[in-house]
Parts: C-alpha cells; structure tokens; sequence
C-alpha cells in the first residue's frame, strides 16, 4: 500500500521545505488541496526540489475550470517533473460552484465530469500524436488546435486522472473513465467496501476494464490523542452537514443526524454541531488508536480497500518525524 501525506494549507514560500522533508520521511506522494490555495502552484516547487516524491490535486475543482486549462497546467507539470503528477479532479458541490466560483452548476454531474476528462485526453492526444482535435458533447465542443497553441509532445504523456467523490454515480464514473478515485474523508470502510467498490467494479466492467486499474486512495479521519479525536469530531460533524453526503449516513441509519445537522449549519450555529457525533458515529468514521497501534488499525481497516492511503492530518515538516517514518513504513510494507 502506498502512503501518502497532504500538504499544509499555507503560502508557497513553504512548499520547497515541506517537499523535501516529506520525500525525505519517505512518502510516495504529496497531495494538494484546493481549500484557501490554488491546488495546481506547489507543484512546480515539489518537482523542482524533490526527486522521488510523487505530487497531484486532492482535488482541483473542475467545474470552475476549463478542461482546456486544466489540459495545459497538467501537461506542464507532468513534462517538467518527468511524469511525476497526478491529476486529481473534483466535482465540490453546487452553493461552492454557483456562489464562490461563479460558474454553472450543471444538469448531470457525472455526465459533465465524464466529458471534461474525455476532452482533456482528447487534447493530450492531440499534443502527443497529432490526432485531430474533433470532441462533441453536451457541455463542450472542441475541434480547433493551430500549431502556435498547441505544447508538442512530452516524454511521460500518460498522466493518471483521479477524480473525487462520495456516491456511487461518480465511483461509477471512475471505474469506466479514470485511473483513480479519491474517496472522500467522510467515509466508512463498509460503506467504501459495500457502495464505492462495487461501484467502481460495475464500471469498469461496462467498459470491459479491470477494476484494478483504478487505484483507490483514502484519506482517513485518525486520532491518537484527546484533542485529535475532537478535531476529528468537528470535522466530521461539518461533512455530515452536507445534504449531498447525506447517503453515507443513510448507509448507517443516522440520516436524521444528518438533518438535524444540516439544520444548525443552515444557523450558523457551527459549536453545537459536535455534540450530535457521539463516540459510536466517531469510531465509525475515524480510526481512533494509541500512536503504536495506529498503523496496524489502518491496515485492518483499509486491507483489501485501499491501495493509496493518506491522513487527513496535514504533514508538517519537522513535527512528528519519527511517527510519520514510522508510520510509512509499516504501511508500505502491507
């Protein structure tokens, strides 16, 4: 299994040294987050000061992109750091969509994400072997591509996709289009092992693909201290607010958690929402575990799910060295 760190919300002055230090714990990859930063910057700096380190989006927003730039910016990463980028897509959710990036929220979700990584390797094949740029679908249509625009090719073209999601319809998606699914961190392991993995299979098989082509990376919610299980608490408590999330609940029979979550975020009364996760929901959906035992609970947990995993906890250089090498260690070796 390999394991994987997420970089740290911050400003890009510290991406260098969070790189290098992350390579040097021994992380097969470094995940960007599209929260308060641009997902796609850090990884010019992570390619330019590592050598081994794997990187990629976890998640850039796609419905607030054009594929055509997403295009461009992954073909460039991937040329400058010799194929080490991965492409990780996400859909986020209709209020995000619409009122923080201004874009259209559009009819079929699934069936516009599909169209978006259909252009974008349309475009990579375009670049690569001189393929005409001839796509038609229901959100683009693409067929002009002049020499002056387009980059030529590169020596590691074959960029992996991953894409992002909660319910089946997108895991669906990935089985028959992408080359990952990057399961959210508001999960179960019954609810990935009896809902997103077949999911997944189902796809693929419509495509007469092997469902082993698509990696499945998770993020998992861990604490082993007090105060980590109430973080983890909280943010559990903010996803389960999510109405379109609303399904992994369902899955447990805690849909009316979930309303009356809902109902408090829509007040904004976000200190009252933790209470409602008691410890029964938190063991559900977050490894809880002293420190030595934790990486032997995560393989219990995600053996057999996942083959990329990940904390949710950000990777900060120089804290916690010795338990983030030797929590790679033991997981790489299951």
């Amino acid at each position: 299994m390999n394991f994987d760190a997420t970089l740290s919300p911050s400003n890009l002055s510290a991406v260098a040294e969070t790189a290098q230090a992350a390579e040097a714990i021994g992380f097969d990859a470094l995940w960007c987050p599209e929260t308060s930063h641009d997902p796609f910057l850090p990884g010019v700096l992570i390619a330019e000061h590592t050598r081994r380190l794997h990187f990629g989006t976890a998640i850039a927003v796609s419905f607030a992109r054009s594929p055509t730039t997403i295009a461009y910016t992954a073909w460039d990463l991937a040329q400058f750091s010799n194929g080490r980028f991965y492409l990780g897509l996400g859909t986020q959710v209709k209020a995000h969509v619409e009122r923080r990036f201004g874009m259209p929220w559009p009819e079929s979700v699934v069936g516009k994400l599909r169209e978006q990584m259909q252009v974008i390797r349309a475009l990579w094949d375009c670049w690569q072997n001189g393929t005409p740029l001839r796509y038609q679908g229901d959100y683009y249509r693409l067929n002009l591509m002049s020499p002056f625009f387009n980059p030529g090719s590169i020596a590691h073209p074959a960029i992996p996709i991953f894409i992002a999601g909660v319910n089946p319809g997108l895991a669906q998606l990935a089985g028959e289009e992408a080359d990952g699914f990057l399961a959210h961190p508001f999960h179960s392991a019954d609810y990935l092992a009896q809902v997103i993995l077949p999911a997944i299979q189902y796809g693929a098989q419509k495509k007469e693909r092997s469902p082993t082509t698509v990696q499945v990376c998770v993020t998992a919610f861990t604490a082993t201290t007090k105060e980590e299980a109430e973080f983890a608490r909280t943010q559990i408590a903010f996803y389960a607010s999510t109405p379109s999330y609303r399904r992994v609940l369902d899955h447990h029979g805690w849909g009316e958690i979930g309303e009356n979550l809902s109902a408090l975020a829509s007040r904004s009364q976000w200190g009252e929402m933790p209470a409602l996760i008691d410890d029964s929901i938190l063991e559900t959906f977050a490894v809880i575990a002293e420190e030595k035992h934790l990486a032997e609970k995560l393989i219990q947990r995600y053996g057999g799910i996942a083959q990329r995993l990940a904390l949710y906890l950000p990777f900060v250089p120089f804290q916690r060295d010795p338990f983030w090498r030797a929590l790679a260690r033991e997981i790489q070796m299951a």
